[in-house]
């Protein structure tokens, strides 16, 4: 069976394909892209920017050759760098597929732009830049910490590719100061941000000082509380680029929209490398120390940090994504509004009300699900919506609370009281009386929380 690619390439194929099978939500058919026809050698010297498409789910019958301009005409056309507006290129983009918009910014910005790579998702990355036949430049943060089996999987994807990976590393002087004050797993004690601002923050943000624009594997279902909007392109809001100050580096994230299993899909239809602490049950995958694996059902993120509280799984290298509003000390006008305010379901606690629940001796009237929040706190806004959700559907059962623990009286009590750390907090006070039960999951969609007080609540 033959098609004539049209203006979108995923549309064709999908129509091509008679499977039944997940599109990516751009419309693009993750399981009918084939490998190019060549494998070995620089991609540098690759001459031809025409590839292979199948017609049929992961089949090389019947192919037909994709010229470049298949690949740009669903793409918003190019303009000057300065003052160029992304968010409407953004939207332009809801109607591309990942290999579009990869394709579109490497002849964008050539030779000054760069893949940022790690794990899975940059894999699929670097194999959608190897199919636009584009030379491209591939950079890894090696933060001496990365386990054996992510170094081995940088050598497979040098060698699947031809390329060379441009490493970056810490500062030698700023890792040893922290080692020999702190030792060698200080984040075990307070927090992995230090450690990653040494190893990891610093270092990207002197490479992308080399750079317009960079590549990164970021998808929104990564991390509800951090990635849940992030764009398919963006100036960048936490780093600068070559030409130095707001607005001098570009941030494409072109598979936002995808699914893991989407993704996951893309790379065995490829048959590219991938990490071998995969099949380990590892999802995603950091440095050695601050990595496990996840069990069934619960959120990929979960295995990054583990021994944190669940609310900020970011190391800081993404964390212009999150959303603080517009003020010059990172808090907007959106900070002032209380959470759940006038005629919300959620039940608003004083400080003497909680205490008397907390330390009561005997029964409490109902199970009491209480978040400990801060109102200027990204992460509790975030979660405002199906908090408030919970609360029409099942507040009858039991109480669905909140306490704002930020100001100067209550958040010793909170941390004293009932583990607060970081914001948002959710502990269940159980109507058999006893101490609080904390919910440990950055899932906080209604679902996920329906479930967990099914597991643990007396309604």
């Amino acid at each position: 069976m033959s098609v004539a690619l049209g203006p979108t390439l995923g549309g064709d194929l999908r129509q091509a394909c008679g499977l039944q099978h997940r599109l990516a939500p751009s419309g693009a058919c993750l399981c009918s892209a084939a490998p190019p026809a060549r494998r070995a050698g620089p991609q540098q010297n690759r001459p031809s920017r025409t590839i292979l498409a199948t017609t049929s789910c992961g089949s090389l019958r019947n192919s037909t050759r994709v010229s470049a301009a298949v690949l740009e005409q669903a793409a918003p056309q190019q303009t000057q760098a300065k003052g160029e507006d992304w968010e409407s290129f953004n939207a332009e983009f809801q109607t591309s597929s990942p290999l579009q918009v990869v394709d579109w910014a490497l002849e964008r910005f050539k030779g000054e732009i760069g893949i940022a790579f790690s794990g899975a998702e940059d894999v699929a990355l670097v194999e959608y830049a190897h199919l636009t036949g584009r030379p491209y430049r591939v950079f890894s943060l090696d933060t001496g910490r990365l386990n054996a089996e992510t170094y081995q999987l940088f050598q497979k994807v040098e060698d699947h590719y031809g390329i060379r990976i441009e490493y970056t590393f810490p500062d030698a002087q700023e890792t040893m100061d922290l080692v020999r004050e702190k030792g060698m797993f200080s984040f075990y004690k307070d927090g992995h941000q230090e450690c990653c601002r040494i190893r990891k923050v610093r270092p990207l943000r002197r490479h992308l000082g080399g750079l317009k624009a960079w590549i990164t594997g970021q998808r929104k279902d990564q991390s509800p509380g951090t990635r849940a909007e992030i764009p398919v392109v963006q100036v960048d809001p936490a780093f600068e680029g070559l030409d130095g100050g707001a607005g001098s580096l570009i941030k494409f994230n072109p598979l936002a929209d995808m699914s893991s299993a989407e993704v996951w899909n893309f790379l065995r239809v490829m048959g590219v490398p991938t990490n071998d602490l995969h099949q380990r049950g590892f999802v995603s995958i950091g440095c050695e120390p601050c990595t496990i694996p996840v069990l069934p059902h619960q959120h990929e993120r979960e295995g990054r940090w583990a021994w944190e509280d669940a609310t900020a799984k970011e190391c800081g290298l993404h964390s212009g994504n999150i959303k603080l509003g517009g003020g010059a000390d990172g808090a907007g006008a959106d900070s002032q509004r209380d959470l759940w305010a006038n005629g919300s379901a959620v039940e608003a606690l004083s400080k003497q009300q909680l205490e008397s629940l907390v330390h009561s001796q005997g029964q409490r009237d109902k199970d009491t699900l209480v978040v400990l929040y801060a109102p200027w706190c990204p992460f509790s806004q975030a979660m405002e919506p199906s908090y408030e959700q919970l609360a029409a559907e099942i507040g009858n059962d039991l109480r669905i609370a909140k306490f704002q623990a930020d100001t100067d009286d209550a958040r010793p009590f909170a941390s004293s009281e009932l583990g607060l750390k970081t914001f948002p907090t959710i502990v269940l006070l159980p109507k058999s009386g006893g101490p609080y039960i904390k919910y440990g999951s950055e899932r906080r969609d209604v679902q996920t929380l329906k479930m967990w007080l099914r597991t643990v609540a007396s309604a």
